[in-house]
């Protein structure tokens, strides 16, 4: 039995593994690869080039891997990557990249994408991440592993959020989130760190203490920004297994171009 409905367009030029499941009135253009267990609901549509690993499952009514919503863009060959395992519920909408960037979007795995999410070109986002409904990603923003983005919340071009790091319902997020924190609102602020998110990972108690403490030095504490990286510098060798955690944040406040929330 066919996996592709009869009512399903599959573009000639499109490679799909035998195990694909296309939906009624689903359109798959040229250019399109798409890897073995992965669906395409109905009425989806899938531009090349697009990538789009094993095992994904795309609800209907999506529109992936679309031309980028810029002015600038004149029709380059740049593509979009989706990774493994992802769930891509309705009326997502995913750009390709632009030669203004790398010229990639790129998704990572086992994300959790919920209804009506717009991911612009030139997104990084990472891996075991949740989008909830509405989250709107812009242009060549960054995205870190398990962050999770409330519903309707909004994120400026070019801003990076850090891995772990969780932004809630509404959010207006102008500057960079450092790994870690929680921030909310408009004008944004920051209300502590993910502490329930990192006791569902497995972090021992120690190192949610480390977290903990780089939170204090940046918001608590009254330092600088450059005080503050001073003192989280010197926690490194403090905690079995934290070394990784400094060095997150630390990365994260160099390569930082907007400012971060504070």
């Amino acid at each position: 039995m066919s996996r592709i409905h009869p009512t399903a367009i599959v573009d000639p030029k499109a490679e799909l593994d035998e195990s694909v499941v296309v939906g009624p009135y689903a359109v798959i253009g040229a250019g399109v690869r798409i890897a073995a267990g992965s669906s395409i609901g109905p009425h989806s549509i899938v531009e090349g080039p697009t990538t789009i690993g094993r095992d994904n499952t795309i609800y209907g009514h999506a529109a992936i891997g679309t031309a980028p919503q810029d002015m600038k863009y004149r029709g380059e060959p740049t593509e979009l990557v989706i990774g493994d395992r992802n769930t891509i519920r309705e009326f997502c909408h995913f750009n390709r990249g632009t030669t203004q960037d790398g010229g990639v979007t790129r998704i990572g795995d086992d994300n959790w994408i919920m209804a009506y999410v717009h991911i612009a070109h030139d997104v990084q986002l990472g891996s075991r991440c949740i989008l909830a409904n509405n989250a709107t990603l812009a242009g060549h923003v960054h995205v870190g592993d398990w962050v999770i983005v409330g519903g309707l919340t909004g994120i400026h071009q070019f801003c990076h959020v850090g891995a772990h790091a969780m932004t809630g319902f509404q959010s207006h997020v102008s500057q960079d989130v450092p790994p870690f924190m929680m921030v909310s609102g408009n004008p944004l602020g920051v209300h502590g760190f993910n502490i329930e998110g990192l006791r569902r990972r497995g972090f021992s108690r120690e190192r949610i203490g480390l977290v903990k403490q780089m939170h204090r030095l940046l918001y608590r504490d009254g330092l600088t920004l450059d005080k503050a990286r001073e003192a989280i510098t010197a926690l490194a060798g403090q905690v079995d297994g934290g070394d990784a955690d400094v060095a997150l944040v630390l990365d994260f406040l160099a390569a930082s171009t907007r400012g971060i929330a504070r």
